[in-house]
């Protein structure tokens, strides 16, 4: 079979469609219009512009293609499929949205090797690709233009430009002037409601330019505009927007244009009259063996490139090319552990009283001189909580040798945007800003836990202790947020020493997320014994201090944070009333749930024990470890505005509170027990007269 250029183009781009809507209608589930609308500019950015080889999706040097309007999934399914990517086949696009499928809903990274991140909740992908774009910039000012120089591609649809993240996106991208940035917008103007018009009323064109971006429409179905648009792409000196007006449900008599085709299955009368329309005589899932040859060339085709690269890449030193691949392995530095042992030792014999924000502070200043792929920053928020450390310069638009990222008052970018970060390089990214704004993240930490990602988030100002801002910052609930997020560690250290455990732990997690919450206010040195092993944070919870000779306790004290001094203070208090009483400091709840339960039970004592919580935040999720009749100290409300110290009165989170708390319910436990045994002899006792009547009954008949 043979067509002309412009022809040819066209069936490929049909590959792309009929993949697209065979799966869809099979599975009675997806989205068609999308890669229905947007196969043209992608047929062409993957065949004649996209640097990648099929059988390396692993290069590290390759485009990167971002699908931010993951619900249109079945058009990257089809796109790698057709390139020859091995770790998808046509089974996978026939199982597309079944149980165990690769080919999901929404694009999973993992799932596919060339996946680049998991997309669904719009505009997170945006903000992900502002972040491989920055990791670009960073890498190469790290390893030079010969080793790293590639492009970021990201597709973002109506609904990723109305959610707010976009904005805080593109406008740190124009600030930052990352040029090898090149969003392609899928404007069709059809949102699931129906028109965008019903909704939006912006001038996106200006509201990038605004943003310091060069825009470029473009029709997306007109093949040399398309190219022409990618081809001055390839020299941009900005971000680049191509606003692609196109189709939703390109081909359908019925549906082209319309919400219709947005979320649902052609179905199948509509698919036979968009064969027809597209002059498409091919049967369910069938592909021509000329377009598939063509399609698979497209994924060799950079493959002398890639030769070319990899002579590069082993001319450079050896200490750079042990570096970059000890990062990409997510290995530590050889000398970590013996410096940080070091460093604990120090912290240890200084035993510092402190805030544990500035705990963290000497901390991160060790950890990123010693670790060079960690990359820092904060939202606004600095000097508040203290992430900018000596070995971290500032990067700007025209410098990427430094280490730290002013994200400015963009948390719920900053967040999206380590992600990217962590997914393009290894790189360890780590943010800051108060507890309060997690609220803000929370759709990023998320994605990072479901993505495995290894990212440091540090959080101060972490409870009602952060004092006069008031109940907007004091982050009653977010403890309980942040932990009911599956594979993410949330780390509340209790002083100096256990900042420095909790970042270690942190860091040696290769496949997880960690949120390290600190404090404002100043906290005490608690701990007795210096531990250079896993003998404390790594276990997630630990005795800090027992009875006399281990005896079992009458109470466990269990804390996390800046309370467990209050639990510390409640134990000499319940010592001389004569209790005998354990306190255990619980830093991470997710580390101690991975221990075996001969390890919690000796933390955790008999059943029976009574057991009290002591933390500055809600109920939720404590009742795994105080049980049913335990005790909980913390709060039921929001805070109010005042002073640290009077919060804490205010609230009865206090020592003498814990005491009487414990004393009444211990009291009660034994009175209830004394009642029992004296009902049980009253029992007894009538048991007795009754058989001894009975006795007396048949004596006196015989």
């Amino acid at each position: 079979m043979k067509y002309s250029s412009e022809e040819i183009t066209k069936q490929l781009a049909n590959c792309v469609r009929f993949l697209s809507i065979d799966a869809i209608q099979k599975a009675n589930s997806g989205h068609p219009g999308l890669p229905m609308g947007m196969a043209d500019v992608a047929t062409i950015l993957f065949t004649e512009f996209l640097k990648f080889k099929a059988l390396r999706p692993d290069w590290i040097d390759r485009d990167r293609f971002i699908l931010s309007a993951g619900h249109g999934s079945m058009l990257l399914y089809a796109l790698l499929y057709l390139t020859g990517h091995k770790d998808i086949d046509l089974e996978d696009i026939k199982n597309f949205r079944q149980l165990n499928s690769k080919c999901a809903g929404h694009p999973e990274y993992g799932h596919i090797n060339a996946i680049e991140t998991t997309t669904g909740p719009l505009g997170q992908g945006l903000a992900n690709a502002v972040g491989m774009a920055i990791s670009e910039k960073l890498m190469s000012a790290r390893y030079g233009t010969d080793i790293i120089n590639h492009k970021t591609y990201c597709l973002v649809g109506d609904g990723c430009l109305m959610e707010g993240i976009s904005q805080e996106s593109i406008s740190i991208a124009g600030h930052l002037n990352l040029n090898k940035l090149i969003v392609l917008w899928d404007n069709n103007s059809i949102s699931i409601d129906g028109s965008t018009n019903i909704t939006s009323s912006d001038n996106i064109k200006m509201r990038f330019e605004a943003c310091n971006w060069e825009v470029i429409q473009i029709d997306g179905h007109n093949y040399d505009e398309i190219r022409n648009a990618l081809t001055k792409a390839q020299s941009s000196t900005k971000p680049l927007l191509i606003d692609c007006n196109t189709k939703i449900g390109f081909g359908s008599p019925s549906y082209q244009g319309t919400n219709k085709c947005h979320g649902s299955p052609l179905g199948e009368e509509e698919v036979k009259k968009v064969r027809k329309q597209l002059d498409w005589d091919h049967a369910n899932f069938a592909i021509p063996t000329d377009l598939f040859d063509i399609w698979h060339d497209a994924g060799k085709k950079h493959r002398q490139n890639f030769h070319d690269w990899e002579e590069r890449f082993h001319d450079l030193s050896e200490i750079k090319q042990k570096e970059l691949k000890r990062i990409m392995h997510k290995d530590l530095p050889e000398s970590f552990n013996k410096k940080l042992n070091l460093l604990k030792q120090k912290i240890f014999l200084d035993r510092k009283e402190q805030p544990t924000r500035k705990s963290s502070q000497e901390t991160l200043e060790f950890l990123t001189n010693e670790i060079p792929e960690m990359i820092g920053g904060s939202a606004d928020l600095s000097a508040s909580v203290l992430t900018k450390t000596s070995s971290t310069k500032s990067i700007t638009k025209d410098d990427f040798s430094g280490r730290y990222i002013h994200y400015g008052v963009r948390e719920h970018a900053m967040g999206a945007i380590m992600n990217g970060i962590a997914l393009h390089s290894s790189f360890i990214p780590y943010g800051g800003t108060f507890l309060v704004f997690a609220d803000y993240m929370k759709p990023a930490i998320r994605l990072s836990a479901l993505m495995k990602q290894r990212i440091l988030y540090i959080f101060t100002h972490d409870s009602i202790g952060l004092g006069e801002d008031g109940p907007t910052h004091q982050p009653v609930e977010h403890l309980a947020m942040l932990r009911s997020i599956p594979n993410l560690y949330v780390f509340r250290p209790c002083d100096s020493q256990e900042t420095i455990g909790c970042y270690e732990q942190a860091l040696k997690i290769k496949d997880a997320p960690s949120a390290i919450i600190l404090t404002r206010q100043k906290v005490s040195f608690l701990r007795s014994e210096y531990q250079k092993d896993q003998a404390s944070c790594g276990y997630g919870a630990y005795i800090v201090s027992n009875t006399a000779l281990d005896i079992d306790p009458d109470v466990i004290l269990i804390a996390s944070g800046s309370e467990l001094s209050i639990a510390m203070e409640a134990k000499s208090k319940l010592h001389k009333h004569g209790f005998a009483v354990r306190v255990v400091s619980i830093p991470c709840f997710e580390l101690f749930e991975k221990q075996d339960n001969t390890y919690k039970n000796k933390i955790l004592g008999k059943d029976n024990t009574l057991r009290i919580g002591i933390e500055a935040g809600i109920y939720q999720g404590w009742n795994r470890y105080i049980g049913k009749n335990g005790i909980f100290i913390g709060m039921d409300d929001f805070g109010t505005s005042g002073k640290a110290q009077d919060l804490y009165q205010h609230f009865n989170i206090t020592a003498d509170n814990i005491c009487q708390k414990a004393i009444n319910e211990l009291r009660s436990r034994r009175v209830s027990a004394i009642t029992k045994y004296k009902d049980r002899d009253d029992e007894l006792d009538e048991i007795d007269k009754r058989a001894q009547k009975e006795i007396d009954e048949e004596e006196g008949e015989d």
